[in-house]
């Protein structure tokens, strides 16, 4: 059964109903106590990393490359946690970027010695 509750966009809630109630945890009036113990509880709890992936040597962009390879396996396969992978993405990307502008500047001042000889 769904829960009975309206949301503010005047929609039914649509979550599953507490067992013995027309209401889900979140809506049901008489969990409200229960209910910011759990707020208080998650905000309390630490936000580690709980499953640390193992180091990943990256020296080059053929390397980002294998990791996100490799992640992107490991969503497919619903072994990482969607978030942990979402930030390895974007992290790459970064990574990449600055892979880049580090290659160009060694490259500039490889002719900037040529030049000056």
């Amino acid at each position: 059964m769904l829960c009975k509750a309206m949301k503010p966009t005047n929609k039914l809630c649509e979550a599953n109903a507490m067992i013995d109630s027309e209401f889900c945890f979140t809506h049901n009036p008489e969990m409200q106590e229960a209910k910011k113990a759990a707020i208080l509880k998650g905000g309390l709890a630490s936000k580690r990393n709980i499953n640390p992936l193992p180091a990943f040597e990256i020296s080059d962009n053929k390397s980002v490359v294998g990791l996100l390879a490799q992640v992107i396996n490991e969503v497919r396969e619903g072994r990482i946690d969607l978030r942990v992978a979402n930030c390895i993405g974007y992290l790459s990307g970064h990574l990449m970027k600055a892979m880049e502008i580090a290659e160009l500047e060694e490259r500039v001042e490889n002719i900037e010695k040529v030049l000056k000889l």
